[in-house]
């Protein structure tokens, strides 16, 4: 049998399968989380535990009739919802889970994942302009606003663990953290660099603060915000083209705790070798997750203004500053990690 041709097949399944269950299960340990946060139960009928609730909600979504409001682009409008789907499933292909599972290995992976990102904010854009709807719509601007303001430091941060590993590759920059916790890019007892060790915890601060926004969790959701845009772009959706942007929301949420993982916390790196990679690596992405779940039930939303200028006069001079520290070290001290 030609393994040249199954192998991408099987791959393709595996990402759609881990795909589809981390869209599902991702909500449903929202709402209970959300509960426990908030002292209530969360989904407890359907199955045990609620387990069964978010097939229960897929059957329900599938099978309700998807309608066209009256005045919309009808094009733009079916397009939006498989826009924001799409190019996360895509970003799964470049995550390197372990050295030995990937879909594909890609020299530039860290700049096709961002790439792929900015398209998925074009979903966004795209249902609220087509949606005919005013609050859509300033959802919309707020959405772009906030993802031009954010995506700023978020890449600097990048660029700077690029130039301190010396490659673009996700698989090679987890691999140059392997050896134990003080080799991640978080910690800074690693001791390999003087730059490492001042620059690193707080470029990972940054770049987690980034990734939140980035997904539009609380508290930084003002593309969402109920209590004054309804449903924000999603006004208009009902049935899967609802379904669709809340999926690819949570596959968001995923690619982004991947890409912390590989950059700052070592990957598939196990310190106590107690797990294999691939577990190790999960364990890492879903303790992420569970941080991002944690935030969004326990911090208010904040202003729009507020969130702006956290950004511009904030994290952007520190990402900055970082940077040109880390161009410094390398330079000065001569070290390529």
């Amino acid at each position: 049998m030609d393994t040249s041709i199954w192998q991408p097949i099987l791959y393709l399944i595996g990402i759609m399968a881990f795909a589809g269950l981390n869209a599902a299960y991702l909500g449903w340990c929202e709402r209970k989380g959300a509960g426990h946060v908030q002292r209530r139960i969360g989904p407890k009928e359907v199955g045990p535990y609620g387990l069964l609730q978010p097939l229960a909600d897929g059957i329900k979504l599938m099978t309700k009739q998807l309608l066209v409001p009256q005045g919309v682009d009808g094009i733009l409008f079916r397009v939006a919802p498989i826009l924001a789907m799409i190019p996360a499933i895509t970003s799964m292909v470049a995550i390197p889970f372990s050295p030995n599972i990937q879909a594909r290995s890609i020299d530039l992976s860290v700049l096709l994942i961002f790439a792929l990102a900015s398209i998925g904010m074009m979903a966004v854009l795209i249902g609220g302009w087509a949606s005919n709807n005013k609050y859509a719509m300033i959802s919309a601007t707020r959405a772009v606003s906030q993802n031009i303001a954010y995506e700023i430091p978020m890449l600097i941060m990048v660029i700077t663990v690029v130039m301190m590993t010396g490659s673009m590759n996700l698989e090679d920059i987890a691999a140059k953290q392997q050896g134990g916790f003080w080799n991640w890019n978080i910690f800074p007892v690693a001791g390999e660099s003087v730059a490492q060790a001042l620059i690193m915890p707080v470029a990972f601060l940054i770049f987690f603060i980034c990734s939140i926004a980035e997904t539009n969790r609380a508290p930084f959701d003002m593309a969402e915000a109920e209590s004054e845009l309804i449903a924000g772009h999603m006004t208009e959706y009902g049935s899967m083209g609802f379904g669709l942007f809340m999926m690819g929301e949570y596959l968001n949420i995923v690619v982004g705790a991947c890409l912390t993982t590989i950059l700052f916390l070592g990957g598939w790196d196990c310190p106590l070798g107690l797990l294999p990679g691939v577990w190790w690596f999960l364990l890492k992405i879903y303790i992420l997750i569970f941080t991002f779940i944690w935030i969004r039930w326990t911090y208010p939303r904040t202003q729009i203004y507020k969130l702006l200028n956290l950004s511009w006069k904030v994290l952007i001079p520190f990402s900055l500053g970082i940077l040109l520290l880390t161009a410094i070290f390398i330079k000065v001290e001569g070290f390529l990690i």
